[in-house]
């Protein structure tokens, strides 16, 4: 018999709070049961196992990532939105390493619902800079890809000259903003 006020909602925000403060790697059923309370064979009750749980820990970090970003986004355009949805990712990064990181997996067909969400508020903001269909693809792509960069090297310790991480940032999105305008 399940314990009682234990869900699958309760143990997902436990392993989220485990993955925060030591890493996606940190999440074990049997820490997690430890934090919970309960033994590990009860997690089996709320979850279908550690990939389950990792997955939904990844659903929920992808939710999390697209509503950071598309109230960043809102009510701006071209530059300005950019700038906000870049600010967003690096502040979700921060505060939630653990579910960001598990929000960086494929998800399964079935839990897509997530991703695209947040593709599609990334790709709002391209359509600021004349970017659609297979473009905006690419764009994207290439946004997530500088912003995953830089925030998992500024996580790792993977910045050792000591020189302001915020303004190297700041310079990325520049790049980023330059390069996604149309050619003149």
């Amino acid at each position: 018999m399940p314990r009682a006020g234990l869900d699958s909602e309760t143990v997902v925000d436990a392993a989220a709070a485990l993955a925060d403060a030591g890493g996606l790697h940190w999440v074990t059923l049997a820490r997690l049961a430890a934090d919970l309370g309960v033994r590990p064979p009860s997690l089996y009750a709320h979850v279908g196992g550690l990939d389950d749980l990792r997955r939904r820990l990844g659903v929920r970090g992808a939710a999390e990532l697209a509503a950071a970003l598309g109230s960043a986004a809102q009510g701006r355009s071209g530059a300005d939105a950019l700038r906000a949805v870049a600010d967003a990712y690096r502040a979700y990064a921060r505060a939630h390493p653990g579910t960001y990181a598990a929000a960086q997996q494929v998800p399964d067909p079935n839990d897509a619902q997530a991703a695209r969400q947040l593709v599609d508020v990334v790709l709002a903001v391209l359509r600021a800079y004349g970017l659609e269909g297979d473009d905006a693809i690419h764009g994207a792509r290439i946004v997530r890809s500088a912003l995953h960069g830089f925030v998992a090297l500024e996580s790792e310790a993977g910045f050792g000259i000591p020189i302001s991480l915020d303004e190297s940032y700041e310079r990325l999105v520049t790049v980023l903003d330059h390069g996604l305008r149309p050619a003149t």
